[in-house]
């Protein structure tokens, strides 16, 4: 893992354990385990480090768009598992998103982090829409993982959760 990594890494740790303000240069470099210098070499200010963190979201987002795309389930079923409980926001592209919308949020960055979620909704509705064919549809399809990642990151009781599977036969024609 490059140094890079390691610096975003603990950023995003930071964003989600302690929330922004704890995420200072200071607090990143030592969590990270490389000197300020190091981190400021990569990350020359909080703004680049704010900006590194959501191109990170905006590559690892777009690999997923694409990953719906080809996977041979289809985009619906693919949203919709990996929207439902349990989500893991230990690593990878869903912790980063966690990491953003703290960002969001905020005061610092939080038109640009809404501008790169609104950016990967786009591209996350676009899979889905490829698929079904129909913007109605493929936006209540979206609204439906989005319920469902809210309902798993915020812990939210589920009064007569619905297997993904019956989720799925509701949604297909």
């Amino acid at each position: 893992m490059t140094a890079r990594d390691r610096v975003l890494d603990a950023y995003e740790t930071l964003l989600v354990d302690t929330g922004p303000a704890a995420a200072t240069l200071d607090a990143v470099s030592s969590a990270a385990g490389v000197s300020k210098g190091g981190l400021l070499y990569h990350f020359p200010s909080k703004e680049a480090l704010v900006t590194g963190l959501l191109e990170r979201l905006r590559v690892r987002a777009q690999a997923d768009a694409e990953s719906m795309r080809t996977a041979p389930e289809g985009a619906t079923d693919v949203w919709l598992r990996t929207s439902a409980p349990p989500i893991e926001a230990t690593s990878g592209l869903s912790r980063t998103y966690v990491a953003a919308l703290r960002i969001a949020g905020g005061d610092e960055a939080a038109d640009l982090a809404r501008a790169v979620f609104a950016e990967i909704d786009d591209a996350w509705y676009a899979a889905l829409l490829d698929e079904l064919g129909d913007p109605a549809r493929a936006r209540l399809v979206q609204l439906v993982g989005d319920g469902l990642y809210l309902a798993a990151l915020t812990g939210a009781e589920q009064v007569g959760p619905v297997p993904v599977d019956d989720l799925l036969a509701a949604l297909r024609p």
